[in-house]
């Protein structure tokens, strides 16, 4: 089997998207008829084969796109293969994944989506035991070698099913996605510093020409983008940029005799628009402007083997480029809460001292809030039962002095 159709090693049956829709569409089942599972592996790679072929065409590209963004973590082949089945899946996992793990059972009837799932198995090996100095065979009092027997995984692949969450009922999921972008922009500097961080080379915003909005330089090592743009339009060039920077970055280095291998600048621009689309997808940015109405025309002349690669780097330069924007801005938001706990615990007198104006009320409420802690309340009680001697003492005196 060919490793462009491989699970990626990490990739679990679920991804963060968790809202379920409510307009659904059936799945379209892959049959397979063969009865062992290495020829219905066989047989979904050769309908993965002629899956590629059909998705370059405009409307189908970017269906195809919407759920590589949806399912970023997922191998090209998997996102492909549940694109086919079911384009408008959100959320999938086993039969028993959905029962144990969600608490969700699939409704009778539902058919499930066929994917590619990891298999491996032990095979136990025997080998001759050696010396860690010598390299030489170890004998036992026999004189005859030692034999021990290590296991061993073999990597291996089988068809598995899946349910998308629409197919399910039962507990609610939790929303765990990042939300990052919503009608207008306004958390960008959070988000333009999450780019900047996962960028290989510096990005500056500079004044270019009108019709020029960015372009990341293989001489400079630098992305530059217009400073003349919308917010939204910023990030959206950042993106694509990063994504040349990231797929093609490396290419003015490789040497001569394999420059041939590069991709060709149709091909380049092909790759980076496809990764931008797929990112700003999923971050929930308007794409209405992306057009892949040359798609047909540019994979008519390519090979299938072309085609798959183009594809596996679009999906793995995506997962890396949505990993590593919701990794930063989560390391944003926390430093951000972190500095604003650090803040509400700042005494009187520090907020007097940084020029802030503080109200009586403030300073009896923190008499009050310290008044509760152990640490003051233990040496207040000191300070009572101190007081109180003191107070025994002098009457004690005071009765002395009257006998």
């Amino acid at each position: 089997m060919s490793d462009v159709f491989r699970p990626k090693p990490d990739e679990e049956i679920n991804h963060l998207n968790t809202k379920e829709e409510t307009k659904t569409v059936s799945v379209n089942p892959i049959n397979l008829t063969s009865e062992n599972s290495m020829d219905k592996l066989k047989e979904i790679t050769d309908k993965l084969e002629q899956g590629i072929k059909d998705i370059f065409n405009s409307d189908k590209y970017k269906e195809y796109l919407k759920v590589m963004s949806r399912f970023h973590n997922y191998s090209w082949g998997n996102s492909l293969l549940i694109a086919m089945q079911k384009p408008d899946a959100s959320y999938v996992a086993g039969y028993t994944a959905w029962q144990n793990k969600f608490k969700r059972t699939v409704l009778k009837g539902e058919k499930g989506i066929k994917i590619i799932a990891p298999s491996p198995y032990k095979v136990k090996l025997e080998s001759y035991k050696l010396d860690p100095i010598t390299n030489e065979k170890l004998l036992d009092k026999d004189g005859k070698p030692i034999v021990e027997v290590k296991e061993k995984s073999i990597p291996s692949f089988k068809v598995v099913s899946v349910f998308d969450v629409s197919q399910t009922e039962g507990k609610e999921l939790p929303d765990i996605t990042v939300d990052m972008l919503t009608g207008t922009v306004e958390n960008f500097n959070d988000i333009y510093s999450s780019i900047e961080s996962i960028s290989p080379v510096p990005i500056t915003l500079e004044p270019l020409k009108k019709d020029l909005y960015g372009y990341f330089s293989h001489i400079e090592k630098r992305i530059v983008v217009n400073d003349r743009l919308s917010e939204l339009h910023t990030l959206k060039t950042m993106i694509h940029e990063l994504a040349h920077a990231k797929l093609h970055g490396k290419e003015p280095d490789v040497p001569k005799d394999e420059k041939q291998d590069l991709p060709d600048k149709r091909t380049r621009e092909v790759e980076a628009e496809s990764v931008a689309y797929t990112v700003c997808n999923h971050f929930g940015l308007d794409t209405s402007d992306y057009s892949f109405g040359y798609i047909a025309g540019w994979s008519s002349n390519k090979e299938l083997n072309e085609l798959k690669k183009s594809v596996d780097r679009i999906c793995t330069t995506s997962a890396e480029i949505i990993n590593g924007i919701e990794d930063m801005y989560s390391e944003i938001q926390k430093q951000k809460n972190a500095e604003i706990v650090n803040e509400n615990n700042l005494s009187v007198n520090e907020r007097i001292e940084r020029g802030e104006v503080v109200s009586i009320m403030d300073m009896i409420q923190e008499v009050a809030d310290a008044s509760k802690k152990p640490s003051i309340r233990k040496q207040l009680n000191s300070e009572k039962q101190k007081i109180s001697q003191t107070q025994t003492q002098t009457k004690n005196k005071k009765q002395d002095l009257e006998v």
